[in-house]
């Protein structure tokens, strides 16, 4: 097993990261729903249709 050296040399997958925060997002918003997710809660939750800053 390789684990990534202590000192931050690791490497950040930006996109990964923002996919597992949007995730994470979607499991709280269900686990608080007293039924499940219409798909226009599931939207609002991802963001879908906003605008997002590109850098």
């Amino acid at each position: 097993m390789h684990v990534a050296p202590v000192g931050g040399t690791a490497v950040q997958d930006h996109v990964a990261l923002a996919e597992i925060e949007l995730c994470g997002e979607l499991i709280i918003a269900a686990s608080a729903a007293e039924d499940r997710l219409s798909l226009e809660s599931i939207d609002e939750v991802l963001r879908v249709g906003e605008e997002h800053e590109t850098h």
